[in-house]
């Protein structure tokens, strides 16, 4: 250095400290030090954090082991959807009983004696009203529920070693591995997933992991699959073995659903979304203890309460829908009707029936509803007894009594193994298209994620029927 800049130097921290004050050099001495104490900190092992260390090598060999990483993941993440289900069904049926049984008839009642018009009365509190108590009833809970739980799984480290176990599953489909964390979100809801694929940085990665997110079967179909499992699935074996039959045939859903996820991953690196897998280092982070209060906090915010005012937002215009097209008349039928009698050809094509199809098309807003509005429907066109009214959706206590409306209605155990599967496989609801058209900014990709499983599950419908009518 040369000597002019050494004086210099000298020069500004002599006119530092005659500006700062005589203790000028005390403050930086205490500021070496503390960085000092910094990089001692964030090096050193002390023997806690050495303890530490081996005490995560050990639960890593374990948890991320060929042998023993992929039973103990769906093991856990079995637990957590165990739980949010059984966990759901009390909160659910107090707030159905609360909203459905108690609030509505107060409202119909306030209706009447105020001379509402009757049509006015039923578009707004049997259409919009019910439309958004069902979506609410049966969406909160679940979320409640599951987003919290995950979180914290997140908060204890758990949940990188999902994406290290799952890493190489998803390069080989021509995904990211962190698309591991987001179909696990997916789960619990598939416009969270969306959102959670922001922690992919590949745009292409991205694309595939947001498009392919509708494969996880989120919490607002779950009711669907086990109510129909339970009624047709578990019919099929002796009584000792339903429950049994019922829930391998849940799992094997959800299961087949990661396998659609892994294809469509493939097809699409292949295809119009192909390039290089890019690599990423995994960090593993140490295990701690997670902070409970501010998890559960921060996730009925940020996530349950917000997915679910989305939710409420679309399904208010799908009730008034539904309400309108089973009351307005054409020719001495109900616009339903006269829809469900030209899908009817089509339907039974795919193993299923207008019926089904037009429940789905109205319930795109919120999966919720699906079955609500497929017993409404079926006791308005086929005039046996049952439900409040046109356009009013129900649902039942007693799985038998909704086992007889829906065979009232055709359904054989075909029909059961079809909508399982149409459930699965069929276009994302409105809230997470929504979604997916905010995170992409694009039109195209928007249609694409949409069509793309909607496509899916025409095929496999299809060819399942016609694969069943050959053999039986």
């Amino acid at each position: 250095m040369k000597k002019n800049s050494v004086e210099n130097i000298i020069a500004l921290s002599n006119d530092l400290r005659w500006k700062i004050g005589d203790d000028f050099h005390d403050h930086l001495a205490e500021g070496i030090y503390a960085d000092a104490s910094e990089i001692v900190k964030n090096t050193v092992q002390t023997d806690d954090k050495k303890q530490q260390f081996r005490l995560d090598s050990k639960i890593d060999n374990i948890v991320t082991s060929k042998i023993w990483g992929f039973p103990i993941m769906f093991l856990i993440l079995g637990l957590i959807l165990w739980i949010t289900i059984i966990g759901a069904n009390y909160p659910s049926s107090m707030l159905a009983n609360l909203f459905l049984d108690n609030i509505h008839p107060i409202l119909k009642g306030f209706a009447a004696n105020i001379g509402m018009p009757w049509w006015l009365d039923g578009f707004l509190i049997d259409g919009v009203y019910l439309a958004v108590a069902w979506v609410i009833a049966v969406m909160l809970p679940p979320m409640a529920i599951f987003f919290p739980l995950f979180t914290l799984l997140e908060d204890f480290g758990y949940l990188p070693r999902v994406a290290f176990n799952l890493d190489y599953l998803f390069k080989k489909s021509g995904a990211h591995g962190k698309q591991a964390l987001t179909m696990s979100m997916g789960f619990g809801c598939n416009a969270a997933g969306v959102v959670a694929t922001r922690i992919i940085d590949s745009p292409r990665e991205r694309l595939i992991a947001i498009i392919t997110n509708n494969f996880s079967l989120c919490n607002g179909r779950w009711p669907t699959q086990i109510l129909i499992a339970s009624i047709f699935i578990g019919a099929v074996v002796p009584s000792s073995l339903s429950g049994f039959a019922s829930v391998s045939a849940v799992i094997g859903i959800a299961i087949l659903g990661i396998f659609f996820m892994f294809f469509s991953s493939w097809a699409l690196s292949k295809t119009i979304l192909k390039g290089e897998v890019s690599t990423f280092n995994l960090e593993l982070p140490p295990y701690r203890p997670p902070r409970f209060w501010k998890t559960v906090y921060t996730s009925i915010i940020d996530r349950t309460l917000i997915v679910l005012w989305r939710a409420i937002i679309f399904a208010a215009p799908a009730g008034a829908a539904i309400w309108l097209i089973s009351n307005i008349t054409i020719g001495g039928e109900s616009i339903a009707a006269l829809v469900i009698n030209s899908l009817d050809g089509f339907g039974f094509l795919l193993g299923l029936n207008g019926v089904i199809l037009l429940a789905y098309i109205v319930a795109i807003p919120a999966n919720e509803i699906v079955i609500p509005t497929i017993l409404m429907l079926t006791v308005l066109v086929t005039g046996i007894s049952g439900g409040e009214g046109a356009g009013v959706m129900f649902e039942l206590d007693s799985a038998n009594e909704t086992a007889n409306i829906l065979k009232a209605g055709g359904w054989t155990l075909l029909t059961a193994i079809n909508v399982m599967l149409f459930s699965l496989l069929h276009n994302p609801c409105s809230t997470t298209i929504y979604t997916i058209y905010k995170e992409t900014k694009s039109l195209k990709w928007t249609i694409i994620a949409s069509i793309l499983p909607l496509i899916m599950g025409f095929v496999v419908t299809f060819l399942v029927a016609q694969i069943w009518r050959l053999i039986f």
